[in-house]
């Protein structure tokens, strides 16, 4: 085509523009992209057993097709399945623990994930050194008389619950294996 030729698609001055209001709204067509990716997102929700029909209904698409993800997902490790009638799936949280251990692993060298380590104890070993206690489980704000308001107490005590997240996590990737089931586990500093 030359760049001096007119396409023969182009509305004339003559014509009406299009009609937008036929158009599908930018929100409907983006809506929810592929499948898999709405039942992903649903699963990384799902912490009880679900059945297929409600997990189905909540990434808006059909029980089969949702069924046949589940079964893929569940072979693969994300979620696990509990049999029954109905059978049900919930979110299988060691795998999820390892992909984060496993990401740590690729976006860190050994020298990082220490480092990271060493500082992650140090704030916690404030945080028990403040408290007085050896995990925020420990401390009731109730009784908690640390001259802060309860809002401040909780504030701290999330974010000591984070960084015990953090520990066990970059410890795990030290280590090069996953935490265990799941939980939290306790890091001694």
């Amino acid at each position: 085509m030359d760049p001096t030729d007119r396409p023969t698609d182009v509305p004339t001055e003559d014509e009406d523009p299009p009609d937008f209001s036929e158009w599908d709204s930018p929100e409907e067509t983006l809506k929810g992209g592929p499948v898999r990716e709405r039942l992903l997102d649903v699963v990384l929700q799902v912490r009880e057993p679900t059945k297929v029909s409600q997990i189905a209904e909540r990434a808006d698409c059909d029980t089969e097709t949702a069924r046949e993800y589940l079964r893929w997902f569940a072979e693969i490790g994300m979620v696990r399945e509990i049999a029954g009638r109905p059978v049900q799936y919930e979110r299988n949280e060691s795998y999820w623990q390892w992909r984060r251990v496993d990401r740590i692993r690729e976006a860190y060298s050994e020298a990082e994930i220490v480092e990271i380590l060493s500082e992650t104890m140090d704030e916690i070993a404030e945080y028990r050194a403040q408290f007085g206690v050896e995990s925020p489980e420990a401390v009731s704000l109730v009784d908690e008389d640390g001259g802060r308001s309860v809002e401040e107490a909780w504030e701290a005590l999330s974010e000591w619950q984070t960084l015990e997240r953090r520990a066990a996590l970059f410890d795990a990737a030290r280590r090069a294996e996953s935490p265990s089931s799941g939980g939290v586990s306790h890091i001694d500093a």
